[in-house]
């Protein structure tokens, strides 16, 4: 098997540095598209076949060193009591927002086993088609994006709702994160009893916070999330947007790898983050849809910034764009693996 990623995750030599993309797989694919003409998105989650599917399409077409599954963050809400749906060209909506301390006493746990199986039947069949290839990533949620999903409906720009129920509830807001560490937690040792070999935790709407409140209200939740996670002998990695000040307590919260995204140059990310841990990233996904030559030129100073280092695993800064050319993809992936060689 190509263990390039499982060895960059632990900080070990690679004979190149490993590719992987966020949204690897999905619209960008004209055989997504075509899947996707026919059944939803969550259909196509709760579809083990179709999921399968999906997941071993960008490992066929683009050298990446990782799979990763495909599934949505927000699977776990419904289990819990927080239906949802897609809407299109709005993106996720909750059907019921919380918007009270009475909402939130009436959500609980479940067995992600049991009432998210089709997850992990999707694992389990990945096995066979990935065995040999490269390593499936599992993921989910953290507290503060999951709920921050929660509180306002769907996405933000401000998060308005789901800071004032922090500012004005407090110990509902800790519940509530509690909950959901807990949920994630079990959640993600399911994907790795299921077959994952790394699990990724998704913060992405946590650089709306400041040092001061993500301190106070994030922070301990995801760190209860990667102690749990202790157990399971596999790598874990921290993720999560606009979080250039946040670094250091990410590094606190836990995690092997910590992403960082574009807004912060991968060297002076990386000094923050501590040379003990592994980086992912973080090409701007926007130089995916301009000229080649600008892409390239892009991927090559966040090598340089690597230095060539152990521990350094090339991503886009945040998911690849639906307008992205294939072939932008795949000479990316074969431009690094080439450079570093």
């Amino acid at each position: 098997m190509n263990n390039r990623f499982i060895q960059a995750c632990r900080q070990q030599p690679v004979d190149a540095t490993p590719v992987w993309f966020m949204r690897q797989a999905g619209r960008y694919m004209s055989a997504y598209r075509k899947i996707r003409a026919k059944h939803s998105l969550l259909d196509i989650c709760r579809a083990p076949e179709l999921a399968v599917e999906v997941t071993l399409q960008p490992v066929d077409a683009i050298a990446v060193d990782a799979a990763i599954l495909f599934s949505d963050l927000l699977l776990p809400l419904v289990p819990m009591g927080i239906p949802f749906d897609f809407q299109q060209g709005e993106g996720p909506v909750i059907h019921e927002p919380i918007r009270s301390t009475a909402h939130i006493k009436q959500l609980h746990k479940f067995d992600p086993r049991e009432d998210l199986a089709h997850v992990m039947e999707t694992i389990k069949l990945l096995a066979s088609p990935l065995r040999g290839r490269v390593p499936l990533i599992g993921f989910a949620g953290a507290p503060f994006t999951l709920a921050s999903y929660a509180i306002e409906g769907g996405s933000s720009r401000n998060y308005a709702h789901t800071k004032a129920l922090m500012y004005e509830h407090p110990k509902a807001w800790h519940q509530l994160a509690d909950l959901f560490a807990s949920i994630v937690s079990d959640y993600l040792s399911a994907q790795i009893e299921a077959g994952v070999q790394a699990v990724q935790l998704f913060d992405s709407w946590v650089g709306a916070l400041s040092p001061q409140d993500y301190s106070e209200f994030a922070l301990p939740h995801t760190r209860k999330i990667f102690e749990n996670l202790s157990k399971h002998d596999v790598p874990t990695l921290h993720f999560g947007t606009g979080t250039s000040t946040l670094l250091p307590l990410m590094r606190q919260a836990g995690g092997n790898v910590i992403g960082l995204d574009w807004r912060i140059p991968l060297n002076h990310g990386w000094t923050l983050v501590g040379y003990d841990r592994s980086v992912q990233g973080n090409l701007d996904p926007t130089m995916l849809l301009g000229p080649t030559e600008r892409m390239l030129q892009g991927a090559l100073d966040v090598l340089r910034r690597a230095n060539g280092r152990s521990g350094h695993i090339f991503n886009v800064g945040h998911g690849i764009l639906p307008n992205t050319p294939l072939e932008h993809v795949q000479l990316l992936a074969d431009f690094v693996h080439k450079q570093t060689e």
